[in-house]
């Protein structure tokens, strides 16, 4: 394990070790004076036997951060979906992280501390003219934010994490049959008739009142649940303590008066709070406005009419949700989209006629032998017919006559044949590559999926929600 750590210095773990030490966390006293005193738990996340905090969560930001160029920071911080992004890659970082500690020790692994003094003495960071220099390991230990104790128990865990996911990093030999089998299936042809029977090649006049109806009952409209919604927000810079606690304290004043019957609208009037009113929406149309996160949208949609939310905390401040009106999905009248209706209906009849004339050419097709209008091609996987085509001439059987499906036309197709892939070295080497890679990704998913039922993750939702959420 030595050996290895000392010639890996292009690897992944020293790779973290080294982005570690190179980074001075400069937001870290910010970080701890807004999450570590704010409330008393900080925990994230419990993996197992272990967890995952707020303060971890910060560190590890930071670091993925500092190997972003500048560009790429200012572009996470000014893009919420990027920002989202990292937070969840750092989530997933540290939830695996977790479970690798948890497994290392159920497997009894150790790292002794004379192991970890002889890897500190290896790193390049602590040297000076090659060789150890304690002024070095000081000055990098004191820029990072670490103590000596907390430096040696990243670097073990580290090595820990080693013992437990390095075979995973192993090259999977992939047998030569599979890779053949995987070149000539992608490179392959086949040689096809086909012609295509266009919807619009038929005419159709205006459908009658009954025939409307009667297609609007087998076709009916529905609209979906839809919610009457209004809140009120209490204000708060939630990454201050002062403001926080003042505006929970408003908060509860709020929410005591809702609860003492008053309407949201005067209760929000009476402590400076701020009341809205969304009006009527369903899940896949919401109104733009601040509070309405993906998140906030299930809340809102899991209540029962004619009740308001506990407090909720947001980014934004404190938030209060009532759902004042529930209109359950339902059909829509015939009246009110019959006009909407004319151009289904004569699209479904083109339908109707195109798949008879179809049948009639799939029927001489086979007791003939002949396909009126048919092209003759050679087709690949992705080229040479429509899409649809394609697909049907690469799923059935050589010789094989049938009706395909296409969004505005039917295909009668005919597969005549197949024609062998042209060996080519190179993208039979690419092919193996690329096996390699999905091989040891099955490895890992398998190997996770096994930690993670191992090692059940639990998410402290009150924090979560709070930092992340909303």
């Amino acid at each position: 394990m030595l050996e290895y750590l000392r010639n890996a210095a292009d690897k992944p773990v020293a790779k973290i070790l080294i982005g570690i030490l190179a980074f001075s966390f400069v937001g870290w006293g910010v970080a701890e004076w807004i999450f570590g005193n704010v409330a008393g738990d900080t925990t994230l996340v419990r993996v197992g036997d272990a967890e995952v905090t707020m303060q971890q969560f910060s560190l590890e930001k930071n670091r993925q951060l500092a190997q972003m160029t500048r560009e790429q920071q200012r572009a996470t911080y000014a893009d919420p979906a990027l920002t989202q992004a990292l937070n969840s890659k750092v989530m997933s970082t540290l939830t695996t992280q977790a479970m690798a500690d948890n497994r290392a020790e159920d497997l009894g692994f150790v790292v002794s501390d004379a192991q970890i003094a002889r890897e500190i003495r290896n790193f390049p960071e602590f040297q000076l003219d090659g060789q150890f220099s304690t002024y070095m390991f000081d000055t990098v230990l004191a820029n990072s934010g670490y103590s000596e104790a907390s430096f040696a128990d990243v670097l073990r865990r580290q090595v820990l994490r080693g013992y437990v996911l390095g075979a995973l990093s192993l090259p999977i030999d992939v047998p030569d049959f599979s890779v053949q089998a995987a070149y000539d299936a992608r490179y392959s042809q086949r040689q096809i008739d086909y012609t295509t029977v266009d919807f619009d090649d038929f005419k159709i006049g205006a459908p009658t009142d009954e025939q409307l109806r009667t297609f609007y009952a087998q076709n009916p409209h529905v609209i979906p649940e839809q919610r009457t919604v209004s809140y009120v927000l209490i204000p708060a810079d939630m990454d201050k303590p002062d403001s926080y606690d003042d505006a929970y304290d408003n908060a509860i004043l709020v929410e005591d008066d809702i609860i003492a019957g008053d309407a949201m609208s005067a209760a929000a009037s009476r402590h400076n709070a701020k009341y809205v009113s969304l009006g009527t929406f369903d899940a896949g149309n919401r109104p733009v406005d601040e509070i309405l996160t993906d998140n906030m949208m299930k809340r809102i949609f899991d209540m029962e009419e004619g009740l308001e939310s506990e407090l909720i905390e947001t980014k934004r401040g404190f938030v209060i949700v009532r759902v004042d009106k529930i209109i359950p999905s339902h059909n829509a009248e015939f009246e009110d989209i019959k006009k909407n209706l004319v151009n289904d209906w004569k699209r479904a009849e083109q339908r109707k006629q195109a798949y008879v004339r179809a049948n009639e050419l799939l029927v001489d097709l086979n007791k003939e032998g002949n396909l009126e209008g048919k092209k003759t091609v050679t087709v690949t996987r992705t080229s040479g017919a429509p899409i649809d085509v394609l697909n049907a001439a690469f799923n059935s059987e050589i010789g094989n006559n049938s009706i395909v499906n296409g969004q505005n036309s039917f295909y009668v197709l005919h597969i005549e044949k197949e024609i062998a892939a042209t060996p080519d070295d190179k993208k039979m080497a690419d092919i193996r590559k690329e096996l390699e890679k999905n091989a040891a990704q099955e490895i890992i998913d398998d190997y996770n999926a096994f930690l993670i039922r191992e090692y059940p993750i639990k998410v402290n939702e009150k924090v979560y929600n709070r930092f992340f959420a909303n």
